[in-house]
């Protein structure tokens, strides 16, 4: 097994089991992606896992002990995440979630997410997508239940995004529930499906009452899941923008898929920030506002990045909602921290001259299970906020 030598400050961290592996941690990074087992500057063994570089990083750690990484190893950890999840398998209302999370659940690198019966891998580097021959077959031992399964790829280099992997194929669409919600979703499209698992809890806010009676304005609303949610917990309208084109076809399946009329709703194909304009312009006001934006956007006109421009988004919407009304905002942008965004929205509002109460936060829901030792794995940051002009 190669040995690479990790910095001091990075060798504290392993010692503690925190699992990325950063460029800066290594006292030489080479060239070719491999196991490793890592030491530090006396050639202690701190851990062993790999070294191939993703959007997060260089590498990660899999485990402390020098044992075997092998089918066997992804056997127990596909074990694990399974014994983790039982009580998801057992709930009538919600046929699609995570199954495996990447570093949470003990192997960076690797997400596969449940939909109805059928599996999706989401490979984010070329090492870890090299041992899919393992992967899979050690998944396939665990759980010989699943009908089928698909691929998406993460990282740059293949001449794929997405394509079938063994079993049966998935019906188009496939249909699937969450909080008794029917969505539905397109597993081999692309690298989407038609509904991001990880706001499971938001969209159960707004079926269990939250949006009871109100108006709701769902921005960035990508195929309407949001405003379907909202609309099946007694919303009085919902309206959806979003700046694709698809999303209109997308969001009007997704109602009909819960048997209510699409023209019941109100579905716009616009830029977020004409929309805002248009509202003011035609006095339109709704109780609640949905901010989920992409962390990067660009149109012709404008370049849009969580970090930058996620203010300008909030003082947007206080705009346009009634008094007394909620926002909910939303970001999954990996390089704004949870202190920072929250920091980031309090500021917009005090600069707008309002006062406003934070009535409930969200994270990643329980079966997105995160590492106690990396908490940067907890990427999702949703704040509830009462808004009084």
């Amino acid at each position: 097994m190669k040995k690479i030598t990790v910095k001091k400050q990075a060798a504290i961290k392993l010692r503690r089991t925190f699992p990325l592996i950063v460029a800066d941690d290594l006292k030489f990074l080479p060239k070719e992606d491999s196991f490793v087992d890592f030491v530090d500057e006396k050639e202690n063994f701190l851990g062993r896992g790999y070294l191939s570089k993703q959007n997060k990083g260089a590498g990660w750690v899999l485990t402390q002990a020098q044992e075997n990484i092998d089918q066997s190893f992804y056997k127990r950890k596909f074990e694990n995440a399974k014994n983790d999840r039982l009580s998801f398998f057992q709930d009538e209302l919600t046929t699609a979630f995570r199954l495996f999370n990447g570093e949470g659940d003990g192997l960076g690198g690797l997400t596969v997410d449940y939909y109805a019966g059928y599996a999706v891998f989401s490979w984010y580097n070329t090492f870890v997508y090299a041992q899919s021959s393992d992967i899979i077959a050690a998944f396939q031992s665990v759980y010989p239940e699943i009908k089928g399964a698909y691929e998406k790829i993460r990282f740059e280099g293949l001449h794929f995004e997405t394509r079938f992997l063994y079993g049966q194929a998935a019906p188009e669409p496939l249909a699937v529930k969450e909080n008794g919600v029917t969505y539905a979703t397109y597993l081999n499209e692309g690298l989407m499906t038609g509904i991001f698992l990880d706001q499971k809890n938001v969209r159960g806010s707004l079926v269990s009452g939250l949006a009871v009676g109100k108006t709701l304005l769902n921005m960035f609303s990508y195929t309407g899941a949001f405003s379907v949610a909202a609309a099946f917990g007694g919303a009085s309208q919902t309206t959806s923008v979003d700046l694709a084109k698809r999303s209109l076809d997308k969001t009007r399946e997704q109602f009909e898929m819960n048997g209510i009329a699409p023209e019941t709703q109100k579905i716009y194909v616009m830029d977020v920030f004409n929309y805002f304009n248009y509202a003011k312009k035609k006095e339109l006001f709704y109780d609640i506002v949905v901010l989920d934006p992409p962390s990067f956007a660009r149109n012709k006109k404008k370049t849009f990045s969580v970090a930058k421009n996620y203010g300008e988004l909030v003082q947007q919407s206080v705009d346009i909602l009634n008094n007394n009304g909620l926002l909910i905002a939303s970001t999954n942008a990996a390089n704004v921290s949870r202190k920072k965004f929250k920091k980031m929205v309090q500021e917009s509002l005090e600069d707008k001259g309002v006062s406003y109460t934070i009535f409930q936060e969200e994270h990643l829901p329980s079966d997105f299970k995160v590492a106690q030792t990396f908490p940067e794995g907890d990427y999702l940051k949703v704040l509830f906020i009462q808004i009084k002009k």
